[in-house]
């Protein structure tokens, strides 16, 4: 069972966070241009954004029990699942993948998308206090 404000705001409170994820990623594949052998990383935004609402809507799963001997690995989140390697559209001597004019549109895109979705959370928040205030 949803909370009645994670209802309210729907489908661009799920999308935000994902959203900074995928900046990060292409931001990370930037800085790693040059670095070689570096394989670039992009976010299956769609399964992602279908996943977030299904724990959305289906709820919190249970917590695991964190054993003493359990180390954590890199990378280790709920978004790896959703993280692909993106196919480099010229091949390079080096085995980088990264186009840095591809990352540079692909990242002003995200940034014009997650202004977007912060836009919509923002209109309807304002819409929230505009009926509670009564103003």
């Amino acid at each position: 069972m949803s909370n009645p404000i994670s209802s309210y705001l729907g489908l661009q409170a799920d999308a935000l966070p994902l959203r900074e994820q995928r900046m990060k990623l292409i931001a990370s594949n930037l800085a790693n241009a040059d670095t070689p052998g570096y394989q670039a990383r992009d976010l299956d935004f769609n399964a992602a954004l279908a996943n977030a609402a299904r724990v959305r809507e289906a709820g919190p799963a249970p917590a695991r029990e964190a054993r003493s001997n359990h180390i954590p690995l890199p990378g280790d989140d709920a978004l790896t699942p959703f993280t692909v390697a993106r196919v480099a559209s010229q091949a390079s001597l080096d085995g980088n993948t990264v186009d840095p004019d591809a990352e540079r549109a692909a990242y002003g895109r995200a940034a014009l998308e997650y202004r977007a979705s912060l836009s919509f959370l923002e209109s309807r928040v304002r819409n929230l206090l505009t009926a509670i205030t009564g103003q």
